[in-house]
């Protein structure tokens, strides 16, 4: 079923996909999402800075495990797997960004968002009624 999904070839390819695409690649996808988030730089530049990873990964699938180089639906599995890591660490970062830099004005609202902060009617300095 894997080989239909993500052609490889001999019997270990699902663990060489594990190894390098999830294990090497996610956790520098993570990263590389994180590093754009924490640098201010704009969302978009994720999807150049993984089509390199994915490249990367693609090639230490073949130098050291023999897999197909040049295999597109390879090559699109492994950078939609690598986006959304990416996209995920990139998320992560920012919202920890923007509730520990701006917490007046948000609060954390799950593991990967933040929420402007209700006001609260209690005779503070916000309320101007």
């Amino acid at each position: 079923m894997f080989e239909i999904v993500y052609p490889s070839n001999g019997a270990n390819g699902f663990w060489v996909f594990v190894l390098v695409t999830l294990a090497i690649g996610g956790a520098a996808a993570v990263a590389t999402g994180r590093a754009i988030a924490t640098t201010w730089r704009p969302f978009w530049q994720i999807a150049l800075y993984v089509l390199l990873l994915t490249a990367v990964v693609r090639f230490l699938q073949y130098a050291l495990f023999q897999q197909p180089l040049l295999s597109l639906p390879n090559f699109v599995a492994d950078a939609a797997i690598l986006f959304t890591l990416a996209v995920l660490g990139h998320r992560r970062a920012r919202a920890r960004q923007m509730t520990t830099q701006y917490p007046w004005i948000f609060e954390p609202s799950g593991a990967i968002g933040w929420r402007p902060r209700s006001v609260r009617h209690g005779g503070g300095a916000l309320d101007r009624g």
